[in-house]
């Protein structure tokens, strides 16, 4: 099963990643950007404000694919539960809302028709939903995809792909304080699951 935990930069979904080793120890934890070096070219992107946005897409489409073959794939053959902090949803979300003002038509469908084509969809996702100020306070804009103002795009493009698979998102309120967050997310995961295993 895979399970992957999505939400603006400072939601905490991070932070509900990592609590959730304690609870699955058993689990193959992973995240993208990855560590590769696909990874690191797209981290390298994501510092430099002037990086051609779909350069920078194929970049990161680059490591989902990899990430993939190395680690998804192989491990849900096992029958291994897979989480993953961030996945295909933040290309989605992040590079739609990033190609907005490009000439392409429709950033969001055309990133997903190129995914549709390979990736593996998750069997649910996690999503951490916080106002795009708050996120942007937390996360302290860093870089470039940080701001508030970025961010708000970045959020209805989320709203947009809950719009089109409600069965497959479970939203948990990230306003509230960490500890509750993590202890929605950890029971999330737990009924999930049991969900699925049955």
């Amino acid at each position: 099963m895979l399970i992957t935990l999505e939400g603006l930069d400072g939601s905490g979904k991070t932070t509900a990643w990592e609590a959730l080793h304690d609870v699955y120890p058993d689990a193959v934890f992973t995240r993208e950007p990855t560590e590769s070096w696909y990874g690191d070219a797209v981290y390298r992107s994501m510092g430099d404000e002037d990086a051609d946005a779909l350069a920078e897409l194929f970049l990161f489409t680059a490591d989902h694919a990899d990430h993939l073959s190395r680690v998804v794939r192989p491990a849900l053959a096992e029958g291994e539960l897979v989480v993953s902090d961030r996945y295909s949803d933040s290309r989605f979300a992040y590079q739609a809302a990033t190609l907005e003002e490009s000439e392409l038509r429709r950033p969001l469908d055309y990133i997903r028709g190129i995914h549709a084509a390979f990736s593996r969809p998750p069997d649910a996702t996690i999503y951490l939903d916080v106002d795009p100020e708050t996120a942007a306070a937390r996360a302290g804009a860093t870089n470039k995809f940080e701001r508030a103002s970025y961010l708000r795009t970045v959020r209805e493009n989320y709203e947009r792909l809950i719009d089109a698979e409600p069965h497959r998102f479970v939203r948990v309120d990230a306003t509230e304080p960490p500890e509750d967050v993590v202890e929605m997310v950890e029971r999330s995961v737990e009924r999930l699951v049991r969900e699925h295993d049955d």
